[in-house]
């Protein structure tokens, strides 16, 4: 299964558009990539393949990552740099999926079923090492 399959199951059972979908995806696998250390976070992305790429695409550590500027913007450098970059990879990612006009309900949805997928394709044990080293990432997706 590579990205591209994810990126089609999680759009069909989240109701979202390819584009969209995409974009949560690749929110999702670039927050792993960033906060995931020490964990087999390049394991993980072998086992799908063109998830790294997707993760670069769409990196929130990337100037201009969440979107939107202002004081949003400001709030989000603030914190990162007073957090690290570790903390300021999931208040990037959470904040560019809301500024897809996302609501915490479809963030959820669209991220169980990548989840599911993710777990499909790595094998549950990969999934949930790389997941669980990132728990705030866990209850941002509703995922206990």
């Amino acid at each position: 299964m590579n990205v591209q399959d994810i990126v089609n199951t999680v759009s069909r059972k989240a109701g979202l558009d390819q584009a969209t979908t995409e974009k949560v995806v690749g929110t999702i696998f670039s927050v792993l990539e960033h906060e995931a250390e020490g964990t087999n976070v390049s394991g993980f992305f072998a086992k799908i393949p063109g998830a790294d790429d997707l993760a670069r695409q769409y990196d929130v550590m990337a100037a201009g990552a969440a979107g939107g500027g202002g004081l949003l913007s400001s709030l989000q450098g603030a914190l990162g740099g007073v957090l690290g970059e570790k903390a300021g990879a999931l208040i990037n990612g959470v904040a560019a999926l809301k500024a897809s006009g996302l609501d915490m309900a479809q963030i959820r949805q669209a991220g169980a079923a990548l989840i599911q997928q993710a777990e499909a394709a790595a094998g549950p044990d990969l999934t949930n090492e790389v997941l669980g080293s990132v728990p705030s990432l866990k209850s941002h997706l509703g995922i206990s």
